[in-house]
């Protein structure tokens, strides 16, 4: 969204509306327990999860993605010799993704909703490592950006760890309703998991169609190692 940090409070509203909006349709659609992972900004995080919140999903968390790729950090705008020792707001060094789910049928646990939906869970790393709610990635390479040319392109390292993640017993189906050029699409595909992507402009839907197979057959790596697991 260009120039998020000057939205008046009408556009903010329109924001909120929104997310309200598109997180019923969202309930409506999920199977109980069936996660949703979307990407915002820390600057308007808060609004897009109290939105979907009162939609009827049920927040879990936040996901940080570790990495430097945002504007923040400059000179107030045409005062930069005037205050030079003054950022107008911090440099921005994650991008906060809310993990939200549509809630459990009353009195079912996690267990009974794997057991009949497939779903209320996110599924671990490893027998010996749950997944983290923070991974240290990067941007986003250069070939994959020549592949897909979307301005919000997620690196295929980390979106192949999301798709992974969403589906607890690695059965069911991902949706990407702001597919772009079909990063998410990719990841799955890649993984071999199932996932539909929707994207209202014509221009990246035409992109996606070549780029969605050639993101997918990339040979990638996660950016590091996780964040270690420590006992206390």
């Amino acid at each position: 969204m260009p120039r998020f940090t000057a939205l008046n409070h009408k556009e903010r509203a329109d924001l909120y509306r929104f997310f309200l909006e598109w997180g019923k349709v969202v309930l409506h659609t999920l199977r109980p327990g069936g996660h949703v992972f979307i990407a915002t900004n820390a600057f308007l995080s808060q609004l897009v999860f109290s939105a979907l919140v009162e939609s009827g999903l049920e927040f879990r968390g936040e996901l940080i993605r570790l990495v430097r790729t945002f504007r923040g950090g400059d000179r107030p705008k045409n005062a930069e010799e005037e205050f030079p020792d003054v950022c107008s707001m911090p440099r921005s060094c994650y991008e906060p993704w809310g993990i939200l789910r549509k809630p459990l049928p009353p009195k079912m646990t996690v267990s009974d909703c794997l057991r009949l939906y497939e779903t209320g869970g996110i599924r671990r790393i490893s027998p010996t490592q749950p997944f983290n709610d923070v991974i240290l990635s990067e941007r986003t390479a250069r070939r994959e950006r020549n592949i897909a040319g979307h301005p919000s392109l997620k690196p295929q390292s980390f979106l192949r760890q999301i798709v992974r993640a969403s589906l607890p017993l690695g059965r069911g189906m991902i949706v990407d309703p702001f597919m772009g050029s079909g990063s998410t699409v990719a990841a799955a595909e890649a993984l071999g998991l199932t996932c539909v992507g929707i994207e209202r402009y014509d221009d990246y839907f035409d992109i996606s169609r070549q780029a969605v197979p050639r993101l997918a057959a990339l040979s990638v790596e996660a950016a590091t190692e996780q964040l270690p697991l420590l006992d206390y």
